[in-house]
């Protein structure tokens, strides 16, 4: 089986991020996902038929041990879909879970599965924990409706899992604004706004966003707010002020200003 050549045209922004060896590689891989009825490189490897001339190592070496970069594809990813943006391009982050059985998988660890889990019961699940970093996209084909396109990806590891591998212990904001300075950093002209859950909504992320984006996230009705702490002047005795003059409360914020409303989402109101 092949791609068509208008899908092949489609993966060539890709070439430079990646030796030709690689890619054509990934064109097999890809071919093999289109087709493959379990998403796993060994059946990959079997739907890609004819396509698949190499050994079948070269395939798992893919994402084993070949010589690219996640982030330059991301990247690359991204400028496709630029004719598609706005003056202000808009992001998402979140965290998701794959369930993995593998007890011995690099990075595995019980984390809570949102899926599964209700307000009342946490429920843990093992398996990855993937941080992502989206673009808020409308494609032409789809007027009014819009999707997260993952663009860069982070894998979190718990404490127990990142002493075990001796790698520094990173938490998921950390993880979210490393994604963030790096699609920043690489469009400094362009202006982006950030949409996350409380998770994220938090000083870890605030305090150290680029210039150039902007966060909403969600808060406490009744969260305790301040501003920044004033600038400590010499010969001042004491401790140094960790918070700013209080501010109102999101609730006192509202008050007068907006009108509530209500909405069915997912079966409830």
């Amino acid at each position: 089986m092949e791609l068509v050549p208008g899908f092949i045209q489609l993966l060539q922004p890709l070439v430079s991020t990646m030796t030709a060896p690689t890619f054509d590689s990934l064109i097999t891989v890809l071919t093999g996902w289109v087709f493959a009825q379990r998403r796993t490189v060994t059946r990959m490897i079997q739907a890609a038929g004819s396509s698949a001339d190499k050994h079948y190592s070269s395939y798992h070496r893919l994402f084993s041990a070949a010589s690219w970069s996640l982030d330059a594809v991301g990247l690359a990813v991204f400028h496709l879909v630029r004719p598609f943006l706005g003056q202000v391009t808009m992001l998402a982050i979140d965290d998701t879970l794959a369930r993995k059985r593998g007890l011995k998988m690099f990075g595995c660890g019980m984390h809570h599965d949102p899926l599964i889990s209700s307000r009342a019961t946490a429920v843990m699940n093992w398996g990855h924990s993937w941080v992502v970093l989206g673009v808020v996209v409308e494609l032409p084909f789809r007027p009014g409706h819009y999707f997260s396109l993952p663009i860069l990806f982070r894998l979190y590891l718990n404490k127990r899992e990142a002493k075990k591998r001796r790698r520094v212990y990173r938490t998921r904001p950390e993880l979210a604004v490393e994604m963030l300075g790096v699609l920043c950093k690489h469009q400094e002209n362009q202006r982006f706004h950030v949409v996350a859950d409380s998770a994220y909504g938090g000083q870890s992320v605030l305090n150290h966003l680029p210039e150039n984006c902007d966060l909403t996230s969600r808060l406490l009705i009744d969260a305790r707010l301040y501003n920044a702490p004033p600038i400590r002047q010499r010969g001042t005795k004491g401790r140094p002020r960790k918070r700013g003059d209080r501010l109102p409360t999101p609730r006192e914020m509202l008050a007068g200003r907006c009108e509530r409303v209500s909405f069915e989402i997912y079966g409830r109101r």
